[in-house]
Formats: structure tokens, sequence, C-alpha cells
């Protein structure tokens, strides 16, 4: 299984902005890493993360990152921190990737919301005797009822569903299922044949402890799952 502790999540092809420099080279570097936001770093000493935001209608693209105002200097995670703890930052800031700091609060590197997710999929907790799909489909295309005739032939049923905006796309929405079955191969083949595009999914079965279950219940709320 792998680790849940973020010093061993780190992803290691995001790399760091330094203060001095330019806000050209953060805007280029945040296009070409396809992220949303950079960390930034005064020597090894973590500053906070520039956005695609706060350079929008910055016109100076030669001036160095010191003279652009940006933000989350106080979102990050210790090196010892679960990936429950990430994926609330992430949440809770909106962001999709959070730094990593150790005791002397200079910079390790950063944890991707995809990271954490591949790794939340290996926990057998995930999805306890059963299963979660993630599913990507125009507004117009949901029909509840006609995706749970899809899963109800390949003899499943759908315990929970949550419906929200696709943060990349205004048009699309995204559907997450709680199936009650892990082997979800049949569902996912009837589902790709009839058109629904598959951005996820989680099973597994196993024993887990009382604390970890409370912890995931927790996040599954948090995510509104």
């Amino acid at each position: 299984m792998h680790s849940m502790i973020a010093e061993d999540l780190l992803n290691q092809m995001i790399p760091p902005l330094k203060v001095s420099d330019s806000a050209g080279k953060a805007a280029k570097w945040l296009e070409e890493f396809h992220v949303g936001q950079l960390p930034v770093l005064d020597n090894r000493l973590y500053r906070g993360l520039i956005t695609e935001a706060d350079l929008l209608d910055y016109d100076h693209p030669d001036e160095p990152l010191t003279n652009v105002p940006f933000g989350f200097a106080e979102v990050h995670v210790q090196r010892d921190q679960h990936f429950y703890s990430i994926m609330e930052l992430a949440i809770q800031n909106k962001i999709q990737l959070v730094p990593v700091l150790d005791d002397q609060h200079e910079y390790l590197g950063v944890v991707t919301v995809g990271d954490t997710l591949a790794a939340f999929g290996q926990l057998p907790i995930a999805a306890g005797q059963g299963g979660i799909l993630v599913l990507s489909m125009d507004e117009r295309d949901y029909s509840l009822t006609q995706i749970s005739r899809y899963v109800e032939e390949n003899n499943a049923k759908i315990l929970s569903a949550h419906v929200a905006q696709d943060e990349h796309d205004p048009y699309k929405i995204r559907l997450t299922l709680k199936l009650n079955t892990p082997n979800m191969a049949r569902i996912t083949a009837t589902l790709e044949r009839f058109g629904y595009v598959i951005t996820a999914q989680f099973s597994g079965a196993g024993e887990v402890g009382e604390n970890e279950q409370e912890r995931f219940d927790g996040l599954l709320k948090y995510l509104s799952l």
C-alpha cells in the first residue's frame, strides 16, 4: 500500500519559484506545468503560492515576484501530516497543490490533489466493501435514472450520488457514485459504451480501524460524497 504521509507523496516534477524570479517566468511556468499555483521561496523558506489570478492583471513581466502581491503563506503542511490534512487544505483554499515544509519552515516540495487521490484510491477504506466512480458529463446529459439502470443491469446498486460543477468546465458536471460492489469493470465498460467519461475510480475491501473509519467518513462528508 502507498504511504499516506506528506513527505512520501511529494511530486518532484513541479519546481518552486524564487522571490527573485520574474512575473513573466512565473506565468510561463504555470502554463508549462499545467498548474494553477506554484510555490515561491526565499532561499529555502516558503513564502506563499503565486496563482494565475495574481498575474492576470499584472503588466510588468520583468518585475521580480517580490513586487507581486501573492498569498497562501500560511497554507502548508508538515512532512509527517496525513493525506487527509492535505485534501482538507486543498479543498478549503481551492488549490491544486499543497506545499510541504520541515520543522524549520524550509520547503521540501509539493503534493498535488491528483497524487493525494491516487493515495486515497490505495486505501481499502476508500470504498469499504464497495466502489466509488467519478463521471464527467454535460449537464444536459445528466440522468440518474438512466445511469442507475446501467449500474443495475450489471447486478450492482448506487448507494449514494453527489453532483458538483466541474471546476475545469462550466458546462460540465462531476457525478460521484458510491456503489455496493468493488468489481466495477463491467459497469465502467457499460457506462463508457454509452458515452460517459470515467475520470476516477476507487475500490477495495478489508478491515480498517475505527479511528481510520471516522477520519475517512469526515473526509467524505467534507467532499460531500
